[in-house]
This record gives C-alpha cells, structure tokens and sequence, in this order.
C-alpha cells in the first residue's frame, strides 16, 4: 500500500545555524555557503531503501517509487524555493552490485534557508495533524555534544597495493581494455560512541564552504563536484577531473595552477569526463551548452580542471531520472564506463558503497541538487557499542600517462580535508 503524506511549508525566520537543529547522532544535512536543508530531529515518516539485487538500476526503482509517493502526497507550500515542500533526501551506491542500500528518505521536520529566506516544512502520514497556524516558535536547537577527534589508517588498499593496482591499470589501458580508470583507496577508522557527528559536517561546512556538504544515512562529506542539478527545467552540471594540490605560498601556487592548466595528462583526463557526461545527457536535454575549455576550480588544498555544463530538460524527467542517466560519470569511473566499472571490481579490493555515488535531495516536482559523493566517508555504529566504525574514500584518474607514485600522493591530498576534520 502506498504511504500517504501531508506536508506543510511555512515561512520562518532565517536560522544562523541549521545544523543545531538535526539530530547529534546521524544528522541529515545538505549545505553549501551558509544555506542548505536539514532534517529537525530523527523522525522519518518514508523511507526508501533498495538493496543489491533489488533491480537493474537502483536510481530508477528509487525515481519510480518517488513518483508513486509524490502523487499521493498532499502539499501546502506557499513558499516556493528549492528544497521546500516534500522533499527527500538521498545517497546511492556507486556500483549497482554494491552491498550497500541506496536510500531515499523523508524526515519529519525539515529547517531550510536560502538567499536570507527561511522555512520550516513538517511532513506526516495522512490522518496525523499538522500546525495550521505560525510556525512552532519553541522549536529548539540541540547543544553540540563534547569535542572529540578521531584518526584513521591503511584500510583493505594499502599504499603499496595501491600502486600496484595503478601499475595493473596501465596495463590494461596500454592493452586498449580502456582508456581511463579511477582507482581509490581507503582508511579505516573508529572514533568514540555517543560522538556528535555535527561536529564534523560543521568543520566541513566551514572549511569548504564552496563544496556540497553533505550528511545522509551516515556518509559525511564535502564534494566539489556536482553530478547533476534540476531547478524548473532548468539542467546544470559541473565535471571535475585533473588535480594537483596547492602551493605552500603564492609563487609555489602559480606554478601547480599553471602545470595543472598545460599538463596534456590532466587535459586529457578531463576531456574524456567532458565527453562522457554530455553524451550520457544529450537524449534528455535541448540546447545544451558547455564551455569550449576548462577553467581552475580553487578550493583551500588542491586546483581542479573544471568545466559547467547547462541544459533545458527536454523529456520531463525528474533530477532521480537524470541521476541514474549520469551515474557512474567517466570522472569517477572511466571510460568505456562499462569496462572501467568491470576494472574497478577487480583492481579494489574493498566495495565502494555509496563513495562516488549520487548524494543529494529531490522534491515533490521532481527539481533537485545532487553530487558526487567525494571526500567522504561512511560511519557505522559498531556491535558492541563502544565505537563507531569510519570509512574514507579518495581516488585519482588513471590514463596512459599516469604514474602510480604521482596518483597515490593525488589521494593523500584529496583525504586531507576529512582527516582533518576528523582530528
């Protein structure tokens, strides 16, 4: 039987800091410069989960059961902006035959600001009342629970295994098997039971502020890198691929840029992403358009290669629709994505979950904000209770010129920001 909801959207006065608000020990948070979407709370009305197995395409089953949930749903929303009305919140696993969940979930109470606007929305099962006046003004945040600092070593991939897996990619691409691949590594961890996760997404939030932040079902990050973006038609995307870390100072900063800008390995790697991702966007969209060369992201430890793309949604589908069109992007993948993807099973000795996945939100119209699921890691509360397991992901592109020991630092680079935070 299909869930029924009633969701309500008010005007609220802006909240300064919408992660007090979400609950210490799993927090449900999209933000990005201040303004975002959080869940109030732990209460979640709808939950969709689809397990390895479940189908051919979890992105689908998940837009599917999206649909089906959106049009029995009652909405009053005044209000109007992104990431008002009903709105779920969303992390999908890289690998379809991952053993993670990808989930899509629906919180109870959800805080919003945007361009200095505020609201609160609160969604229920039908037959459940909601507040037919103002606002509840004794809405109350939770205090941050104590400091703590956890650290993290060599997981399944160690250094040198990474390097050898690197040395076995480039044969395959020496072979012609692909042309690109993105190998990752990981570093495993615990960090104290009890520990209030907002702490962390607040030091990502804080330190990037021009990254995605994101916190879902317990995978906690900051991505640079939008996958996909849908707002009233409208089709944004943004690829990311070539990296090198930053300077110690200006001069040393103006030389990695302008390496980053010259370097035919990078370039190249960026022009396959280019290409895989409007390809993989051109049957859903018209009058697409896309800059002609890349221009340097800057973010406070590494440039990236980076070029926008933009569209007009020609086929009426909903951001889920084109998630699962995009996904996985040559950027995180490769290219043939098919073979990349065979290349990857074989060459990590770990399963993804939802690391390089789709991480984002969706609304009852189908718009939605959704990234890659980079510079992240994935906590889990552990049997006995005194800890909680942290997992963290990074990977590099690997191309016909690619050399292990460069791509193993590309990682340490990108891990910095999470192992900081996380200390």
């Amino acid at each position: 039987m299909t869930t029924r909801l009633i969701v309500q959207t008010r005007e609220f006065d802006p909240v300064e800091d919408l992660l007090a608000y979400a609950a210490p020990d799993r927090p449900l948070a999209w933000l990005r410069r201040g303004d975002g979407i959080v869940a109030v709370g732990d209460g979640m009305p709808a939950i969709i989960r689809v397990a390895a197995g479940e189908g051919p395409l979890r992105s689908a089953i998940m837009a599917d059961a999206w649909r089906e949930l959106t049009a029995h749903a009652d909405v009053d929303d005044p209000v109007g902006l992104p990431g008002t009305g009903l709105v779920g919140f969303g992390a999908l696993t890289f690998d379809e035959g991952s053993g993670a969940d990808s989930v899509l979930i629906v919180p109870s109470v959800i805080l919003g600001k945007h361009q200095g606007r505020g609201w609160i929305t609160r969604i229920a099962p039908v037959g459940e009342d909601l507040p037919q006046d103002q606002p509840d003004a004794t809405l109350e945040p939770n205090p941050y629970g104590a400091h703590w600092a956890g650290t993290v070593g060599p997981g399944a991939q160690s250094p040198e295994g990474y390097q050898s897996s690197v040395r076995a990619a480039l044969q395959r691409i020496g072979s012609g098997e692909i042309g690109k691949v993105v190998l990752a590594r990981d570093l495993a961890g615990t960090i104290p039971a009890g520990s209030d996760l907002r702490r962390l997404v607040r030091a990502l939030s804080g330190g990037y502020p021009d990254t995605w932040t994101f916190a879902v079902d317990g995978l906690i990050g900051a991505s640079p890198e939008t996958l996909v973006t849908v707002q009233n038609g409208g089709v944004t995307a943004r690829v990311l691929a070539g990296t090198i870390g930053r300077g110690a100072d200006a001069d040393e900063d103006a030389a990695a840029s302008a390496h980053l800008a010259s370097s035919t390995k990078d370039i190249d790697e960026h022009e396959y992403a280019v290409q895989s991702l409007l390809e993989s966007l051109r049957p859903h969209v018209r009058a697409m358009a896309s800059s002609e060369q890349p221009f340097l992201l800057k973010l406070p430890n590494l440039f990236h290669l980076a070029t926008d793309v933009e569209a007009e949604l020609s086929d009426g589908g909903s951001a889920l629709d084109l998630v699962g069109a995009l996904h996985p992007t040559a950027a995180v993948a490769g290219t043939p994505t098919p073979a990349a993807v065979a290349a990857i099973r074989e060459l990590e000795p770990f399963d993804r979950g939802r690391y390089a996945g789709p991480v984002g939100w969706i609304d009852g119209n189908g718009n939605g904000e959704w990234a890659i699921a980079l510079r992240c890691a994935q906590f889990v509360a552990g049997d006995d209770g005194a800890n909680i397991a942290v997992t963290a992901y990074a990977g590099a592109g690997i191309v016909a010129a690619s050399d292990p020991e460069t791509e193993l630092l590309e990682t340490r680079v990108k891990f910095r920001p999470l192992v900081d935070a996380l200390a």
